[in-house]
């Protein structure tokens, strides 16, 4: 299995003095539980206990001293303690609400021993069953591969280097966009992403995304409540895929019969599940920008190789000579609005959008991104410079000098002007390929 790069932040928690319970999110089948294996394999103890089974649940549940229950936990794997650091990974603790309060006492009574955690929907059981002790844990998410990682997998990490400059990458474009093509068929969960590296055919991983969104239906149906609710999230899973990277309603949506109130607890379910995001405008050019949660939101869906099987555009992309000609610009939306949120390990980061406020003419603007102390807008979108109207209008009331566009051409930086106001501001052109640089590219050149 290649290696992720989240394994990096597993490292840099185990080298913390204070190594709180660590509570891995994200999505079934991202990886979770892979990964922790291959980290745990570079500690003395290593135990895994998988909470859907019996056994492991029940061991875990027992109110005993200490000591006592760190033996127990030995015995029950098999394995003679030896000197040095242990790894307990409790995986799919959704099951047990009394092993989730208990980390918090793991932890205050055997601080030396390592404690990950990792589940589906967790936060649905914390509304119902438990609760995760506040300030007694970390919290760490795990996304479908980056295109990095994309590329790394597929045995080309070698670039990786290259593309650590963006001016670097201007010879290389052409091959670094066809590679960007095929991560956005292929998608990033690491089952798919493995089989196409291993076999190289982007049509023959079907029968993998057809067992996933199978697998999502059944876990998310778990947590449905009424039998209403669980066709809503069927119809969700099967139809919002469809609207991606474009604004939605919630009452009759995508020409259904059902109410707002019934389509807003299952996109809820599906939020918690990691599945999909509503991101929200909001009107602000600067920080604090809160997100407008009464205007309408947009949809993105958690990897775009999904989104592709699902409604069935990859004959389109295959064919396609640009990103941002396939289904309305959508898909180039969609990825990067994937790779953005690979750019900072916050549980808490979400994406959003900028438009003018209610009766004001109409401008949007595709992402806004926290740097720092400033707001960046983003605009996914082919052109000349003249042409990012709504990136004109975000510059002209921001204090910010400089817009980033993402697009399928080379790298590039411009000197331009807003068209209305004349306003001097830096224009960094992105190519797809570099979105995971972000950070570092805008650093560089404002």
């Amino acid at each position: 299995m290649f290696k992720r790069f989240v394994i990096n932040d597993l490292n840099s928690w185990r080298a913390s003095e204070k190594h709180l319970p660590l509570v891995m999110r994200g999505a079934r089948q991202v990886g979770k539980t892979t990964i922790v294996q291959e980290f745990g394999k570079g500690f003395e103890n290593y135990l895994y206990f998988n909470l859907e089974r019996k056994d492991d649940r029940e061991l875990l549940e027992m109110e005993l001293p200490i000591d006592v229950y760190v033996t127990l936990l030995f015995a029950r794997k098999g394995v003679r303690q030896r000197p040095g650091d242990t790894l307990f990974f409790f995986d799919e603790i959704q099951n047990s609400p009394k092993t989730i309060a208990r980390l918090r006492y793991l932890y205050e009574d055997a601080p030396q021993i390592y404690i990950i955690a990792a589940g589906s929907l967790l936060e649905n059981v914390v509304d119902v069953n438990a609760s995760f002790p506040v300030g007694r844990v970390d919290y760490l998410p795990v996304r479908p591969c980056s295109f990095r990682e994309f590329v790394s997998a597929t045995g080309r990490g070698g670039q990786l280097e290259v593309m650590e400059n963006a001016e670097y990458t201007v010879p290389f474009h052409q091959e670094y966009m066809s590679y960007f093509n095929q991560y956005c068929l292929v998608g990033g969960m690491p089952e798919v992403v493995q089989h196409f590296a291993d076999h190289g055919d982007i049509l023959a991983v079907d029968p993998i995304f057809r067992r996933l969104v199978r697998g999502y239906i059944d876990d998310v149906e778990k947590y449905t409540r009424t039998s209403k609710l669980t066709e809503a999230v069927r119809f969700l899973l099967q139809y919002a895929p469809y609207r991606v990277g474009g604004t939605v309603t919630l009452g009759k949506f995508e020409g259904s019969d059902y109410k707002s109130r019934e389509v807003g607890e299952a996109f809820r379910l599906l939020q918690k599940a990691m599945l999909l995001e509503l991101a929200y405008p909001t009107t602000s050019t600067q920080v604090p920008a809160m997100p407008e949660t009464g205007r309408m939101p947009k949809l993105f869906w958690f990897d775009t190789g999904i989104v592709n099987y699902v409604a069935g555009v990859r004959t389109e992309l295959i064919g396609a000579r640009d990103i941002l000609d396939v289904w309305r610009g959508r898909i180039g939306e969609q990825v990067v609005a994937q790779e953005l949120l690979t750019l900072n390990n916050d549980i808490n980061q979400t994406r959003s959008f900028w438009t003018r406020g209610k009766g004001e003419s109409g401008a949007e603007v595709d992402f806004v991104w926290n740097l720092g102390s400033r707001l960046v807008p983003i605009e996914v979108k082919a052109g000349q410079n003249s042409h990012l109207r709504s990136l004109h209008s975000f510059v002209d009331g921001s204090p910010v000098d400089f817009a980033v566009r993402v697009w399928s051409g080379e790298f590039s930086v411009n000197d331009v002007a807003t068209t209305r106001a004349h306003k001097p501001f830096r224009l960094i052109n992105i190519p797809f390929y570099l979105v995971g640089n972000l950070e570092k590219i805008v650093n560089r050149y404002i």
